[in-house]
């Protein structure tokens, strides 16, 4: 892997991090998520049978092993259901935990606790299901030097958590959105077909609209990538100055030719392979040398973790 390009001198898309804007972000979901299950009126069946004056401590409790996510986020929802609810995690976001394993507590008015159970658990459960799948596929490349991606392939109004929980994974995260870098696709490259341009023309207008759109420090640190499925387009974007390069659909042999290409012509661009990533393909395409590859297995694939709220 000494070919690969040096970490330290790549352009990095941004990162997911738990800070206040993702704080706020998950509380105005919350506040759609809670009207979506109360219906703007109540839990009826809380009202019906459980005293005003109840209260409870119910423990957040790991059905299967996986890697916990959402804790933090939890405690915004449960304070949007319920000011006075206590919620305390037990483990930290992105720990390993066994069946069995109490993951948070949660405490207060019964009625209320029961109002939010089904949204607290729906948001953990998912967002350690992300957290599990990706840390299957970063164990699967250990010791290869390779790093798994997400994709934007989520659910609508949940990409910014889905791509917390590739972080708490051990995964990276690919661009948040189409305003976050520049990457051109097989659907970028038909258009412009159509007009006689090719795959290294398309990045050298991109570099150049990069450069006079943007101010000095945004062209600096916005990332030019382009998408080839065939190794004669990797030899023809190489020279064109691409910051990333990503081979769509190759199999494990076209992906060695195009690393050794690309450690022959353009060493210091980082290839990524993409395309059908799963836990028993993505070695083989990390072992065939690319620096990267990106998948969307755990966003739209990978199972919840199973989680419940079960009393002491």
């Amino acid at each position: 892997m000494s070919d690969q390009p040096s970490s330290a001198t790549v352009r990095e898309f941004r990162q997911a991090v738990w800070d206040d804007h993702l704080a706020a972000h998950v509380a105005t979901r919350a506040r759609e998520w809670f009207a979506e299950d109360l219906g703007h009126e109540c839990d009826w069946t809380g009202v019906a049978t459980v005293d005003p004056d109840a209260l409870a401590r119910l423990d957040v409790v790991a059905r299967r092993p996986g890697v916990i996510a959402g804790l933090d986020a939890a405690g915004v929802v449960v304070r949007v259901a319920d000011e006075q609810l206590e919620w305390r995690p037990r483990v930290a976001d992105g720990a390993a935990v066994a069946r069995g394993d109490v993951v948070a507590t949660l405490a207060g008015a019964t009625r209320s606790i029961l109002a939010a159970e089904r949204v607290v658990l729906n948001m953990i459960g998912r967002l350690s299901g992300v957290a599990t799948a990706t840390r299957q596929l970063v164990d699967a490349v250990a010791g290869t030097g390779c790093r798994v991606y997400d994709t934007r392939k989520t659910v609508p109004g949940w990409r910014l958590l889905d791509k917390l929980a590739t972080r708490l994974g051990g995964g990276w995260n690919h661009r948040t959105g189409l305003f976050d870098a520049i990457l051109i696709k097989d659907n970028h490259l038909a258009a412009l077909a159509a007009r006689n341009v090719g795959p290294a023309d398309a990045v050298r207008r991109a570099r150049a609209f990069v450069a006079t759109a943007f101010p000095a420090a945004r062209a600096a640190d916005t990332i030019v990538e382009i998408e080839v499925d065939a190794i004669g387009q990797l030899s023809e974007v190489l020279g064109a100055g691409p910051d990333i390069v990503l081979l769509d659909n190759m199999d494990h042999g076209q992906l060695r030719e195009a690393v050794a290409l690309r450690n022959a012509a353009a060493p210091h661009v980082v290839l990524e392979a993409s395309g059908g990533i799963r836990p028993d393909t993505v070695r083989s395409a990390a072992e065939a040398g690319v620096d990267r590859v990106s998948t969307g297995w755990p966003t739209h694939d990978a199972p919840w973790l199973d989680v419940a709220l079960d009393w002491p």
